[in-house]
């Protein structure tokens, strides 16, 4: 079922066209809102992308690591194999390489230096002891299984809630417990005095205790460098899959003591990051360091074991979350406990806390209450460093506040989308800061709510469930309401004590010789589509083809210093950076025009990628030429500066964007086998003005089947003493083809006030709201056999353990919704 305005509802942003006739040159349409095929996906579908692993250099060796077999324990000894000492490298060999060190700037973080080999002690299962070189990864490995570690295995600590109890196994001995960081928000004495009225008062009270499962993070392309030293140039090269390659280059640097004018970092075509391929790993220091010592080039290439069970483990939250409501489900407070598992060390340069820090801030949402209080513990546990993942903190707090919403829908007798509705900020309040300060710019949540009840026919889905399914599996429906706060800027990330603090986003256009737009940015593209969205934006400043843009990235020599793609930043800060850059361009090109055309520049205007005035037209190439092969036809009082410009960007307001969504799920359970099936799914969406809507979709789509994972599938789980249960994909289940339903994405376009032209970041968007909508839809057909899912994933051993619970207690729900209204229309109202 579609709406109205399915695919469009596109607010204009007036002003912000550039005077280019809405973008169009030569018969062609890509500039902002432009549905243009990737510029990219070229090269890519015909299996022409350039990564990593493609990479052959002339003496090229390979390296593989000896990694731990336990989760915690002293190395007494380590033994190189007879004849190959020289092939066998470990800590003790690195001279003067530092351990990566990513501490926060919160009052009372632990630090944890993490050495690139282990220095005395393994803290999980896979950290590196040694490294091995050899002509080929298969006889670096052969080396590296004769290579023998004497163990002294200590007492594990694997579960966060165990970890912070008293008299448990320290991660970090020194620390004294295994916490990081602990942060509150709203503990102060009038706030507490406040709560304890609205408790003792509110006709409603809900309580959940919920959890998240430990997930490893799949990108089809896992991490690899190549490194070698340039001679000529007395430099590093490093070739790695990373999203962030000047971090990359500061990191490196700061460990192997070098200046960052002798570190080049190249990050060619990535095959997927979601947030891993933006740590610096040991692997890469390592690899650095040896090709600087043998001066040839030196190559490591994770192998799916590697990253599932040592490298890449995400999320792993706890909550115990209360909220108190009126009876008309109006909520009054929300108090949270919140603990994160953030593995044994911190990950440079996020450190162990982002997700933590976060979850104090962005817990309340889009919601509107009187108090709230939220207490957060980051855990050392010997597991691997938690790392940010697609949604960062972002799908946990979701899965929590969405469960209590629809936990309170129960006891008021309401439809949980009505309870939603009562709650959310209206648009006639935006922008509104919410209880956290979060400053919500624009959008019409209650709306994005209502079109997501009406596109999967709320009204014929209950009137489905309460006739029942021939095969007896049972219909339940979901909704899931978030916020993606993205974009954000120094002032975010200083109070969230990120080490890495980003400012001012910077980008540079030069027009060459024969009228090429040249973009150079300091972000990267790993699947974003930048080659393209951000040619599009030059195109609807300058109206140059799209096919004339050249977009260069991942290459620290070429670029300016950036902090990457992250946070869902991109196309907000380096788009901005490159409207502003074009516009420069624009103006100095209308200089040299004018004077070409003998006319004031007044008289001249820029009009589809040329300069137009008093009948004649210069068109973007000649402008081009006479700049470079003809100097003599230049006014005199041209601008020195020429036709290239750099320039740096910054939002208005640097507090971040706040694209916003609606998922709505329906399923089919069956309670037999704990099997569930998506038969309908919806995303309603607002991500500002669309820089172009198919490339959107492709990352909702995408982000939607990594919740979909989230949800039902993934699960890395550990024994009791620390061993990974899934060290492959036959192990760790990843939803495919068959396991994503068709789903519709609706779009809202209400322009953000405080960037270029109107657009917000939406990168991690479909991931936020999937687990929390597809649980809810699967509690909702529960209900009435009185079970409750409360962990993620839902898989069907969770399933079958919450419906034997369940008539454990021989329990059945009395059922409170109210009668299911008959049309759309009533279910909106």
């Amino acid at each position: 079922m579609t709406t109205p305005a399915a695919h469009g509802d596109r607010s204009k942003n007036g002003g912000n066209n550039g005077g280019n006739n809405g973008g169009k040159t030569g018969g062609k349409t890509g500039g902002i809102g432009a549905r243009l095929r990737r510029k990219e996906d070229d090269r890519f579908l015909r299996g022409r992308g350039d990564y990593v692993a493609n990479l052959r250099m002339v003496g090229m060796r390979d390296v593989a690591f000896v990694r731990s077999p336990l989760a915690h324990a002293r190395i007494r000894g380590i033994e190189k194999p007879e004849g190959l000492a020289d092939a066998v490298f470990t800590l003790a060999d690195l001279d003067g390489v530092r351990p990566i060190v990513a501490d926060s700037g919160l009052a009372g973080f632990k630090s944890s230096a993490q050495p690139v080999l282990a220095d005395g002690k393994v803290r999980q299962v896979g950290e590196m002891i040694a490294m091995c070189v050899a002509p080929t990864r298969a006889l670096a490995e052969d080396i590296a299984a004769q290579v023998f570690v004497d163990f002294e295995e200590l007492p594990a600590v694997v579960d966060m809630l165990a970890a912070r109890e008293a008299g448990a196994p320290l991660v970090h001995e020194h620390w004294g417990d295994n916490v990081f960081l602990s942060t509150a928000v709203g503990t102060d004495g009038d706030n507490e005095a406040a709560l304890a009225a609205i408790r003792a008062s509110a006709p409603i009270h809900v309580i959940r205790t919920l959890r998240t499962a430990r997930q490893s993070m799949a990108p089809m392309e896992g991490r690899g460098v190549v490194a070698w030293w340039d001679r000529r140039l007395a430099q590093l090269v490093v070739v790695t899959a990373a999203q962030m390659p000047h971090i990359n280059r500061t990191g490196l640097a700061g460990c192997l003591g070098l200046d960052e004018g002798q570190v080049r970092v190249i990050s060619p075509d990535v095959g997927g990051g979601f947030g891993y391929k933006g740590i610096l790993l040991p692997e890469e220091v390592c690899v650095a360091w040896l090709a600087m010592r043998l001066e040839q080039p030196v190559r490591w290439i994770e192998d799916r074991r590697e990253q599932l069970t040592a490298n890449a483990n995400c999320r792993e939250h706890a909550y115990r979350i209360e909220a108190w409501a009126e009876r008309d489900g109006r909520l009054l407070a929300v108090d949270c406990e919140a603990t994160v598992d953030s593995g044994c060390y911190s990950s440079y340069p996020f450190s162990a806390c982002l997700e933590a820090a976060q979850v104090g801030s962005i817990l309340p949402g889009p919601y509107m209450m009187e108090r709230y209080r939220c207490r957060t513990w980051s855990v050392a546990t010997n597991k691997p460093p938690i790392l940010p993942y697609r949604g960062v903190a972002r799908t946990g707090v979701c899965f929590a506040i969405e469960s209590v919403m629809d936990a309170i829908a129960v006891e008021a007798g309401l439809e949980p989308h009505q309870v939603r509705l009562r709650n959310l900020v209206p648009p006639e309040r935006m922008p509104f800061d919410n209880i956290t300060g979060k400053h919500f710019d624009s959008g019409d949540y209650p709306e994005c709510v209502r079109r997501a009840v009406a596109a999967i026919d709320l009204p014929g889905l209950r009137a489905r469930q309460q006739r029942g399914e021939p095969d007896g599996r049972r219909i339940g429906v979901g909704f899931a309401v978030f916020c993606e706060q993205g974009a954000h800027g120094t002032s975010v990330y200083h109070g969230w004590g990120i080490p890495m603090v980003p400012g001012r986003e910077p980008a540079v256009v030069r027009l060459t010789p024969d009228g090429v737009l040249e973009i150079r940015a300091g972000v990267h593209s790993h699947g974003q589509g930048m080659e393209t969205t951000l040619a599009q934006i030059a195109h609807e400043v300058l109206g140059v083809d799209t096919d004339q843009v050249r977009v260069l990235l991942g290459d620290t020599a070429i670029t300016p210093y950036s902090t990457g793609t992250w946070g869902s930043r991109s196309i907000v800060m380096a788009g901005g950076a490159v409207g502003q850059a074009c516009k420069q361009l624009r103006t100095r090109l209308l200089h040299i025009g004018a004077h070409l055309l003998g006319l004031p520049v007044p008289a001249a205007r820029w009009e589809d990628g040329a300069v137009v005035g008093g009948g004649g037209r210069v068109p973007l190439a000649e402008l081009a030429h006479v700049w470079y092969r003809q100097p003599q036809k230049l006014p005199a009082d041209v601008d020195p500066a020429g036709l290239e410009v750099m320039t740096t960007y910054q939002a208005t307001r640097d507090t971040g964007t706040f694209s916003y969504a609606c998922h709505a799920v329906a399923v089919a359970v069956d309670t037999e086998l704990g099997k569930v099936e998506l038969i309908d799914y919806a995303i309603v969406e607002d991500g500002g003005v669309l820089i172009n809507p198919m490339v959107v979709d492709g990352q909702v789509y995408g982000g939607a089947a990594q919740g979909i994972g989230t949800a039902l599938y993934e699960e890395m789980r550990y024994s009791e003493d620390g061993q990974p249960q899934a060290s492959t994909l036959a192990d760790y289940l990843l939803p495919g083809a068959t396991e994503v339903p068709a789903i519709r994405i609706h779009h809202m376009e209400t322009p953000a006030p405080y960037t270029e032209f109107g657009q917000k970041g939406i990168g991690e968007s479909g991931a936020i709201g999937s687990p929390a909508a597809i649980v809810n839809a699967i509690n909702d057909a529960l209900r009435p056999l009185g079970a409750e899912l409360r962990e993620l994933p839902a898989s069907p051993r969770a399933i079958l353990a919450a419906l034997a619970n369940a008539r454990a207690r021989d329990v059945r729900h009395p059922g409170h919704f109210s009668p299911m209204p008959s049309s759309p229309a009533q279910v909106a109202a």
